[in-house]
């Protein structure tokens, strides 16, 4: 998982690097081609476009940075976490509910995805299988039982 999305950020980060070097500053040359540049809204437009891969680059960079500094080894192999998907039974209406938990900054989220930042990933994370997470909403108080845990260490590929 954490792999997977090293390479997708790294992707995004080589196409937006070959705009900056090659894409944006072509497009610039022919704008300024087209001579008063205070009336010209290509040559603004481009310039806005390059202030802006510059700022994703930068957050691209930080994003997998911070991707490399994660342990795989320290999230647990039996409680909910980075990585995990849980399947909770509300214990008021019996429904199960399966929610993946992700990053915050994951590219693109599936069906059942949630944010280890979110309310249902806050309630559980850390609980083990049997353990029950109190997630405290503006319309009540559910309490989510886990019944089922498959953990980052259960869905990576073997090494």
């Amino acid at each position: 998982m954490i792999e997977e999305l090293k390479a997708k950020l790294g992707e995004e980060v080589e196409r937006l690097q070959r705009e900056l070097s090659i894409t944006l500053p072509q497009e610039i040359k022919r704008a300024v081609e087209h001579g008063d540049l205070r009336e010209n809204s290509e040559y603004k437009a481009a310039l806005e476009r390059q202030q802006f891969v510059q700022a994703r680059l930068g957050q691209l960079r930080q994003r997998l940075s911070k991707l490399s500094q994660i342990d795989v080894a320290q999230i647990p192999t039996d409680k909910v976490g980075l990585g995990s998907e849980v399947t909770v039974q509300d214990e008021k209406s019996g429904e199960r509910e399966t929610y993946h938990l992700v990053f915050g900054d994951a590219v693109e989220f599936e069906e059942g995805h949630v944010t280890m930042s979110s309310a249902i990933g806050l309630a559980v994370v850390g609980k083990a299988l049997g353990e029950v997470a109190v997630l405290k909403l503006p319309a009540g108080v559910r309490r989510l039982k886990v019944v089922e845990l498959k953990t980052i260490h259960e869905s990576s590929p073997a090494k």
